[in-house]
């Protein structure tokens, strides 16, 4: 599908404005942040080809959204997965969204990317009427600063062995990645390049990982069923959020409510929940049955 300039109530965002829409969205921190650290990822480390529209009334209208260009959706097109942001004080601008009928197929099955919940709620009220969303929740958590006295156990046996990754374990990650049917294993392989990214080895073998992602947040953890409850998981977010507030971002990361043993790990190392997001799957009510 061609990149269209413009939409009805939007344009694509040309390269000259992007480090003034960063200013601008650094105004609206914490809420403001997987948005501020999806684009300031991508004017410093250009994992991919990523497009962002805002309003064209912007900035009165400060309505953005980001198409990611990479994930695989099953029909396979730009505008069906993106994400948005708006002022809480500008809700009313999502209007605009709403009218949105070039760019965004609102007849067709969408997928929104986690978004602020007080946008999504405004979103599902104006969904209602022309389909059902499917939603998951999830809590950003924020590092502000490490904690001085934190301390960590030594890796349990000499045989383990943290490391940076390499381009060639990117397969044995997109297998463990819980989504790998909506990332391929190309964008892991550019993640590995292009950002951060550490495993534990025990005996040679990937036993967890661990990456910057390209909108800046610490990615998902994972560790091989086998490898669990070894310890690994803190080591790995430990040098991670050293890292990646080394490189000038704000580490945070996005978890499911109901996950206990992330939020007890993360709390440990001073991170603290902000905000709840939503991600969503919009299926229009002919297709919802259909799917059922």
């Amino acid at each position: 599908m061609e990149l269209l300039p413009e939409g009805k109530n939007f344009r694509l965002a040309q390269e000259d404005e992007l480090p003034e829409i960063l200013e601008f969205l650094s105004n609206y921190l914490p809420d403001s942040l997987k948005f501020h650290q999806t684009l300031k990822t991508f004017l410093n480390d250009r994992v991919w080809d990523f497009f962002f529209y805002i309003s064209k009334s912007w900035p009165d209208d400060p309505v953005i959204l980001h198409f990611p260009g990479m994930t695989s959706t099953p029909n396979g097109r730009l505008y069906e997965s993106f994400s948005v942001f708006c002022p809480k004080e500008k809700l009313e601008s999502l209007h605009l969204l709403e009218a949105e009928d070039i760019l965004i197929d609102w007849t067709q099955p969408l997928f929104l990317n986690f978004t602020r919940v007080d946008i999504m709620k405004r979103l599902e009220n104006f969904y209602s009427s022309i389909g059902t969303m499917e939603k998951v929740c999830g809590d950003v958590y924020i590092c502000s600063e490490l904690p001085l006295d934190i301390t960590l156990d030594e890796l349990p046996a000499e045989e383990v062995k943290m490391q940076e990754l390499q381009t060639e374990n990117a397969e044995a990650i997109h297998e463990l990645y819980p989504a790998n049917d909506m990332e391929s294993i190309e964008v892991f392989k550019r993640l590995i390049v292009a950002l951060p990214a550490y495993g534990i080895f025990s005996s040679g073998d990937l036993a967890a990982w661990m990456v910057q992602s390209y909108y800046g947040a610490m990615f998902s953890m994972q560790t091989r069923p086998e490898y669990r409850r070894k310890g690994y998981g803190i080591h790995l977010a430990h040098i991670l959020t050293n890292t990646v507030r080394s490189r000038g971002y704000i580490p945070f990361v996005v978890i499911r409510p109901e996950n206990d043993a992330s939020q007890s790990l993360y709390l440990k190392l001073g991170f603290k929940k902000h905000y709840q997001t939503v991600r969503a799957i919009l299926r229009p009510y002919e297709e919802s049955s259909t799917h059922d």
